[in-house]
């Protein structure tokens, strides 16, 4: 393996000039999918990718294809991200690991080097899922896991659907999905935890993704008047809420340290001051690594939920709406993950991701593994969100020399 390195000064200034499109006041993004500031991103990264000599192409769900020509003309190593963020997001989420994919490229180029395989780097639509409530969408439609038509169909809060805005912002492609001859694939993302800053190490060699899921609970109450309406009288989907929610805390913490549960929606209808709620809808997310304590969790939930709602005499609905199963990565792909980090001496540990990323689509088609690099006190989803420079080239060092491995270098005419 030669000793290659990326130019850590030029990802880092791209990783800032790309934080200016959705820039909020705070230092973080508000780069939604398929709004004007995601268009800016999309336009910035694809004259990047153009005046690198990659072949820029766009799908039907406005994934970013741009290939690195190798001797071969099939088998690409794929690596690539998302360039869309929360509302109040930072800089890093998944940029990173667009950017890194592009520096990957640019060094090659630099050095003149040609590898036996194509290099392709992706930008995956709709990953965080916060305006088009489908998280990891472009993933999901590309690797089969979502009907195409089923996605175009999603719409944000005003009604605008994904069709629509990716015909807006000149972001819809005419092939409706780029399936093509990957190889192989490697995500680099920010850890989104706290786990690697905790242990002072450098990488996370990522094995998997937890099991994961969101549903929907809906409990339909009477409204009424605040003052006249006696307590015992009342049908309030609210007092069902205060006995399930402690419940279910105490469920998740019954299933260990690594179980997650999140409330990160609650809405009270009508909405008024002095009515008791006719509805309450809120949504819940349940993860563990573990299928059998993941499923347990589900199941215990939705008893408890029930039995709640039962006790109140009050009707309830539940359902999922998003599900995400989880993920063993590649063992070939993490031996060169292994393999880089040893080659470039950094401290490293294998570790399974808490959160959901486009790697888990990825992973049902090709062989796939993410990388890790810790971001400050493990805060993500967060305008306070933030990485060194150093690590984001440590990280993008890793991608380099495991995607070569997978590559391989073409011997120069004078070996």
């Amino acid at each position: 393996m030669i000793d290659l390195r990326v130019n850590e000064a030029r990802l880092w200034s791209r990783i800032q000039e790309m934080a200016k499109h959705g820039a909020t006041p705070a230092g973080g993004c508000n780069r939604q999918a398929l709004t004007d500031e995601d268009k800016a991103g999309r336009e910035l990264f694809i004259r990047w990718c153009k005046a690198a000599d990659l072949d820029v192409r766009i799908d039907g769900i406005g994934n970013i294809f741009a290939r690195r020509a190798g001797r071969s003309a099939t088998g690409a190593i794929l690596t690539g991200s998302h360039l869309d963020t929360q509302p109040s997001g930072g800089k890093y989420d998944g940029i990173l690991g667009v950017l890194a994919g592009l520096e990957v490229c640019e060094s090659l180029n630099d050095q003149g080097i040609e590898t036996e395989f194509p290099v392709e780097l992706v930008v995956w639509t709709n990953e965080e899922g916060c305006r088009f409530h489908t998280a990891m969408m472009g993933s999901a439609v590309w690797a089969g896991a979502m009907p195409l038509e089923a996605a175009y169909a999603l719409c944000d809060s005003s009604g605008a659907s994904v069709r629509e805005e990716l015909i807006r912002i000149d972001q819809l492609g005419i092939d409706s999905v780029l399936t093509s001859d990957i190889a192989a694939a490697f995500e680099l993302h920010i850890e989104q935890g706290p786990v690697l800053e905790a242990e002072q190490l450098e990488v996370g060699v990522v094995i998997g993704v937890q099991h994961m899921s969101r549903h929907r609970i809906v409990i339909t109450g009477k409204e009424a008047h605040a003052g006249p309406t006696p307590m015992t009288e009342r049908l309030d989907p609210m007092r069902a809420l205060a006995d399930f929610l402690p419940r279910l805390y105490a469920m998740a913490e019954a299933h260990g340290p690594d179980a997650r549960i999140t409330f990160g929606f609650i809405e009270a209808a009508p909405g008024s001051n002095n009515t008791v709620p006719g509805m309450l809808t809120l949504t819940v997310d349940i993860r563990h690594p573990e299928r059998d304590h993941y499923e347990a969790m589900v199941g215990e939930a939705y008893q408890i939920i029930g039995e709640a709602c039962d006790t109140q005499g009050l009707p309830v609905l539940i359902e999922e709406f998003w599900k995400a199963d989880g993920v063993s990565f590649d063992q070939e792909c993490i031996a060169a993950v292994t393999g880089a980090v040893d080659l470039l001496e950094y401290t490293a540990k294998p570790m399974v991701s808490g959160a959901g990323h486009d790697a888990c689509h990825v992973a049902s088609v090709c062989p796939t593994s993410m990388i890790f690099i810790p971001c400050e006190g493990g805060l993500s989803h967060n305008e306070a969100e933030s990485i060194t420079q150093t690590q984001a080239s440590i990280g993008a060092n890793v991608l380099l020399h495991a995607m070569l491995k997978r590559a391989t270098l073409v011997p120069s005419s004078k070996d």
